[in-house]
């Protein structure tokens, strides 16, 4: 197989300044793609703004004879994140690679989080993700072309302790990526969900030492780099990716037990066929909404 290459891309990567953005950012880099880095450069937790992280990833890829530059504008806020797209407008012309990574955390258990603490991550990750989609999407239809990779977690997909906010915006972020490939597709745009598991400032506050430095984000990056290629034509799926690992997760809907509409149905009903209702063995993904949803209306003519 030919290697894959970015000559002639431009990429956009959020939350870039360190971690998991900043590994995508230089393996794009070292492969050809002009980079936009963003990052806000503040805390873990979101407070406060450094220009040093982003412009230190810009001198790295330039050492090494890459094209980069840096930007500093906060992915939560719509004008911010137009000007982050528009960053790579004026600098290249194009924007063909988004990689929505940026983040923070403010972990704690439900009734102890603050209501501005689940606002603020859901603005960061959730919001975020939706405006430097959106900004982006108009470009990328322009020019029948885009790739948009967007940051899930596990903590979103399988549920983690102490992280309601957390858990919701990734989740959120699977929904609306699931709904950017069908809008996507006649424009040739892709936009997939990656699951990483990697050692981050992040992932610091929740794994202990010996573990973070065995999942290094490196790790992560070439399944990001693959989904961004023009090799990849999968849409609207999520992968996960982390230690070497390397899997598709997918939401799988059981065969279920139908009911004739036309009776009554009862509780009693559904508790008597609970465990088949429950089970999703010979189960199936759908490709939409609409799908699903002739699915059980097929059912119903039957």
């Amino acid at each position: 197989m030919s290697e894959i290459q970015f000559d002639g891309k431009t990429a956009v990567v959020t939350g870039a300044g360190g971690g998991l953005g900043k590994a995508y950012a230089l393996l794009l880099a070292s492969r050809g793609a002009k980079v936009v880095v963003n990052d806000l450069g503040g805390t873990f937790d979101g407070k406060g703004v450094d220009s040093t992280p982003a412009q230190k990833v810009v001198d790295q890829i330039k050492t090494t004879g890459g094209e980069a530059v840096a930007n500093y504008e906060n992915v939560s806020e719509w004008a911010g994140a137009q000007k982050i797209i528009q960053t790579a407008i004026d600098n290249y012309g194009q924007v063909d690679i988004l990689i929505n990574n940026a983040g923070i955390l403010r972990d704690k258990s439900l009734l102890k989080m603050e209501i501005a603490d689940y606002l603020k991550v859901i603005e960061v990750h959730l919001n975020g993700t939706f405006f430097c989609t959106k900004a982006a999407f108009a470009h990328m239809r322009g020019q029948n072309y885009g790739r948009i990779v967007s940051t899930a977690s596990a903590a979103g997909v399988y549920g983690n302790f102490g992280q309601t906010n957390y858990g919701a915006a990734k989740m959120g972020i699977v929904g609306l990526m699931n709904c950017v490939c069908q809008e996507g597709a006649r424009y040739g745009i892709l936009a997939n969900t990656i699951v990483p598991t990697a050692g981050t400032r992040l992932t610091a506050t929740v794994m202990p030492p010996d573990v973070i430095d065995k999942i290094k984000p490196e790790y992560v990056a070439p399944m990001v780099a693959y989904l961004s290629s023009e090799l990849c034509q999968v849409s609207g799926k999520i992968f996960s990716a982390g230690g070497g690992y390397y899997s598709r997760a997918a939401i799988i809907e059981g065969p279920g037990v139908f009911f004739d509409p036309e009776a009554k149905i009862t509780p009693e009903m559904i508790a008597e066929q609970f465990e088949q209702i429950s089970s999703v063995e010979g189960g199936r993904e759908f490709g939409s909404a609409m799908e699903q949803t002739g699915h059980i209306l097929s059912k119903m003519s039957v």
